[in-house]
């Protein structure tokens, strides 16, 4: 993983004296609300239904084993809530039919970042001390600049790789933070790289995707993907550029972004994101983008061309760690032949789903499943934290990665190791084989925690997860992607879910649309492609049903080997939305009334 410089530390070390300067003055009453909001802001911190939310970057999702147990420090310690803030949201949740918050977690994003929920804002700048202590920050996890790059969890070492990405995802993080030029874009704009067969960061998902290749003289570039996004109008990113030289790249993104930061629109938030500009403008975005490309390379000699040496200098700080590959066949042999049939099933589950092959042969990239009954999808207690911290030193040289779908990977695991960091990982909870799997949900923290959120997400999760704990129908059903969203921001990724479910907010009550067929990029999944709504949104006590006669359908139409999503791109939406349908059993008129609609300035910032 990346080693800080001092450079890099000392950086991250004064930005936290900074910020602990800027709160003192604001608690002092000489910084008024609307002039340290942007500062904040600035450094991760929000302010959502009940407390401030910090969001802390973590750069392409990697994790030292030091980071965790400071993560887990921060969950046990600061995400707790007075007792005065706790009553007072138990009291308004249970208006919704809510009856616990979930207090001490991290929660693992879509985004490869981690977010608390409770931290007290006059204890933040403790925390952003703490942080920096292990190289960390909440530096550009919010506003509308240039975020958190985010890759591959299986970078540098999957198989199907052609170039690792980390080197170019850490110089394009180095030329980002802080950008001055790109402080104060229309809206966030974010980046995902992927140098693999397989894309593993939904690119065209983003606003800028982009792809390490190699043209036809085996030299090393980009293509370039520019205006994907969700929101309330998702919108499947444009290739602007089939091949820009590595070394170029930074000089393009320049382009790209300052032809958007000039003609982006500012007068209408919900219009502002790159995606709207590019399907407005078309060609002539991409001119814009040539032209300012062609300006930068003539005029200002192409001042962020990146040298081969900072190319090396950077790569030269991801260290692969040192890795006794020491016979531990027969220990392994063991442990296993003390595995009662029933064991050696879920094991070798286990295996197929939550184990992933490596560059190395010897090694393997293991993931613990952070998707089970009772936790919201990606939430880690401060226990767990530690203890995956645990297994990371024990079985991954002390590196962990936060995946795109809301887990924690453990990249470098001996493959004799494996009987016994399943014993160690399944004592935790954490060896559910149900990666890839109906019940591997991504789901956003909806309206139990976000401002924004028109409905929660949650408790849907939790009846879908509790309706489906039988594991060889799990394995029967197969590889599907279901993913869940509080609400249009879609941070839970509902467009790209071969089932997606949208929290709406109708007269008040919290209601649930249904779509089908939407993808994220993958081998499995096809070229990306939003799903498409089934009908008319459905209430909560229905939405568990919905899915299961989704499934019915599907288990009854399948052919010999198809899975979910190829069944449905066969037969079309119709069978499928008439068992959504008949699956209703709820007027709208019925039901508890609920409204959780509570967007703020503050969190549209997001």
């Amino acid at each position: 993983m990346y080693h800080y410089t001092d450079f890099d530390r000392q950086f991250v070390q004064q930005r936290a004296a900074q910020y602990r300067d800027q709160l003192q003055r604001h608690l002092a009453g000489e910084l008024k609300d609307e002039d340290f909001r942007p500062l904040r802001l600035q450094n991760g911190w929000y302010v959502q239904r009940y407390a401030p939310m910090l969001r802390v970057a973590v750069p392409y999702g990697e994790l030292a084993s030091r980071q965790l147990r400071v993560l887990a420090k921060i969950a046990r310690d600061y995400d707790q809530p007075s007792a005065e803030v706790l009553g007072t949201a138990l009291s308004k949740q249970a208006e919704l039919g809510t009856q616990s918050l979930a207090v001490g977690y991290g929660h693992f994003t879509t985004r490869q970042n981690v977010q608390f929920n409770w931290i007290a804002l006059d204890k933040s700048a403790d925390v952003m001390e703490l942080l920096a202590s292990v190289d960390m920050h909440g530096i550009q996890t919010s506003g509308n600049c240039i975020r958190n790059i985010t890759g591959d969890a299986l970078a540098g070492i999957a198989p199907d790789e052609h170039i690792d990405p980390r080197p170019y995802c850490e110089i394009m993080r180095q030329w980002s933070t802080l950008h001055p030029e790109f402080a104060f874009l229309p809206r966030k704009f974010k980046i995902a790289v992927s140098g693999a067969a397989e894309d593993r960061a939904a690119t065209a998902w983003h606003d800028v995707g982009l792809h390490l290749i190699h043209n036809d003289q085996g030299e090393v570039g980009f293509k370039v993907l520019v205006g994907g996004g969700m929101g309330r109008t998702p919108i499947i990113g444009r290739t602007i550029r089939e091949f820009v030289p590595w070394n170029q790249i930074l000089n393009f993104l320049e382009a790209v972004v300052r032809v958007y930061n000039r003609f982006g629109r500012r007068d209408n938030l919900y219009k502002a994101r790159i995606k709207i500009l590019v399907k407005a403008e078309g060609q002539r975005y991409f001119d814009e983008v040539e032209a300012e490309y062609q300006a930068i390379l003539a005029h200002d000699g192409g001042q962020h061309a990146i040298p081969q040496a900072e190319l090396d200098r950077v790569t030269a700080c991801f260290k692969a760690p040192s890795i006794t590959l020491d016979d531990t066949s027969a220990a392994a042999e063991s442990i296993l032949a003390t595995l009662s049939t029933k064991d050696q099933a879920e094991y070798q589950r286990w295996l197929q789903q939550n184990v992933k092959g490596h560059k190395y042969p010897a090694l393997r990239a293991v993931t613990l499943s952070f998707k089970r009954l009772g936790l919201a999808p990606g939430d880690a207690s401060a226990d767990q934290l530690d203890a995956a911290a645990d297994l990371a030193d024990r079985f991954s040289a002390g590196e962990a990665r936060v995946s795109h779908e809301q887990n924690l990977l453990l990249p470098w695991v001996r493959a004799s190791d494996l009987p016994a960091l399943w014993q160690a990982a399944r004592a935790l909870g954490l060896a559910r084989p149900n990666i890839g799997l109906l019940t591997d949900i991504i789901a956003c923290p909806g309206g139990d925690f976000c401002a924004l959120a028109n409905a929660r997400s949650i408790p849907i999760a939790e009846a879908i997860t509790e309706r489906f704990q039988d594991l060889d129908e799990l394995f029967d059903l197969g590889e599907i992607d279901l993913h869940i969203s509080g609400c249009i921001n879609s941070c839970g990724h509902h467009h790209s879910g071969h089932i997606g479910v949208l929290g709406v907010d109708k007269d008040g009550r919290e209601w649930y649309q249904v779509s089908l067929g939407g993808s994220d990029g993958s081998a499995l999944s096809g070229d990306a492609i939003p799903g498409k709504v089934i009908g008319p949104s459905f209430a909560a006590s229905e939405v568990a049903d919905v899915v299961e006669a989704l499934l019915d359908t599907y288990r009854t139409a399948r052919t010999p080997g198809e899975n979910f999503i190829s069944c449905v791109r066969r037969l079309g939406l119709d069978p499928f939305k008439a068992a959504g349908n008949a699956a209703r059993h709820e007027t709208r008129d019925a039901g508890q009334v609920l409204n959780v609609h509570l967007n703020s300035a503050d969190a549209l910032t997001d």
